[in-house]
């Protein structure tokens, strides 16, 4: 059973994680209309594919730095691959509601209108597709990329004790 302690740490870490999640969903929602509605209007899911591709980059500096500040246990390389190895799953998770609406259930234009499209695709790859994609990721950044609570604090910890113990051995 978790401590309050334990709880309210989760829980700020969640909401961190959601923050970073929501920065990176606007980005996502930017870059996949900017280049749907000009270079890539023919190609929907490459659109949203490279629009999350890209905040998925942003999203790792946020989380690394910011959201799971404090978790760690592993090396820089180590971790970062990780983190694109996650995504990179999650992105697969994130393209499958939108490939079936397009590609399955046939909700593009000629067999609907343009607006009702466009509702699909974004019911579809950024409402339902995000959602799957970002419980994975949450799953999957505590399991294997994040794994060790605590990790940079008890780190940080003996640095700063490491570097007073010597401050005084130098006096």
């Amino acid at each position: 059973m978790a401590t309050g302690g334990a709880r309210a740490g989760k829980r700020r870490e969640l909401l961190r994680f959601a923050t970073v999640g929501l920065a990176a969903f606007v980005l996502t929602l930017g870059t996949n209309y900017g280049l749907k509605l000009t270079v890539l209007q023919e190609k929907p899911v490459t659109a949203l594919a490279i629009a999350t591709v890209v905040a998925t980059a942003f999203a790792y500096l946020l989380s690394r730095r910011w959201a799971f500040h404090t978790r760690g246990g592993r090396r820089g390389l180590h971790e970062a691959t990780l983190f694109f190895a996650v995504n990179a799953i999650a992105v697969t998770i994130n393209l499958c509601p939108p490939l079936i609406s397009r590609y399955v259930l046939r909700l593009e234009v000629p067999e609907v209108s343009f607006v009702a499209q466009e509702i699909a695709d974004f019911v579809s790859g950024m409402l339902l597709g995000t959602a799957a994609g970002s419980a994975f990721r949450w799953w999957g950044y505590r399991r294997w990329v994040f794994p060790v609570a605590g990790a940079r604090q008890a780190s940080a910890g003996r640095s700063r004790s490491a570097r007073s113990a010597s401050s005084i051995r130098s006096r």
